[in-house]
């Protein structure tokens, strides 16, 4: 069975920057740790980006969220130093939730990343509804929420709809 590592977000302006928290910051090196061992065994990897413009402020997530963050092209918008490994497939998302993974053939998907509570259970909760026969698992030791509640809350959510929740 082929297994995927969906790697949400990973980006630095959620981990040191403008939205960085010391919760972002502790799990690098679990993520690290996870993606090296999918690379080892020789499964398939993906990264999201988090993927907004210049005139960010003017959309709508920018009046919800009003700070700046993953503009294209800034270092804010790079994932982390250390991540990215050779093979691996990359997404540029413009929302919370990628809504084409539907062009996937995902067979066992593990998500891991930033923000628990905003993209990682977004695209959890997709992925669940477009694939409801596969298993879906989300890695609570490599993932951090806005706040240490509301991750729990998003890990709760994910329970409640059949996606596995591991390392807690």
């Amino acid at each position: 069975m082929k297994k995927t590592l969906i790697v949400i977000d990973m980006q630095n302006d959620f981990i040191s920057g403008s939205l960085g928290t010391e919760e972002a910051k502790a799990i690098v090196d679990n993520v690290k740790k996870k993606i090296a061992e999918y690379q080892n065994a020789g499964n398939e990897i993906i990264f999201t980006r988090d993927t907004h413009q210049k005139n960010y402020l003017t959309t709508n997530e920018g009046r919800h969220l009003p700070v700046e963050h993953c503009i294209e092209g800034t270092e804010g918008w790079k994932i982390a130093e250390g991540l990215e490994i050779p093979g691996a497939k990359y997404i540029n998302k413009i929302s919370f939730g990628y809504m084409d993974w539907k062009d996937f053939d995902l067979e066992e998907v593990e998500l891991v990343g930033l923000c628990t509570d905003i993209c990682v259970v977004s695209n959890a909760l997709i992925i669940k509804a477009a694939f409801p026969e596969i298993k879906v698992s989300v890695d609570a030791g490599c993932c951090a929420g806005v706040t240490p509640e509301s991750h729990q809350a998003a890990l709760t959510t994910m329970k409640m709809c059949q996606i596995d929740i591991v390392g807690e």
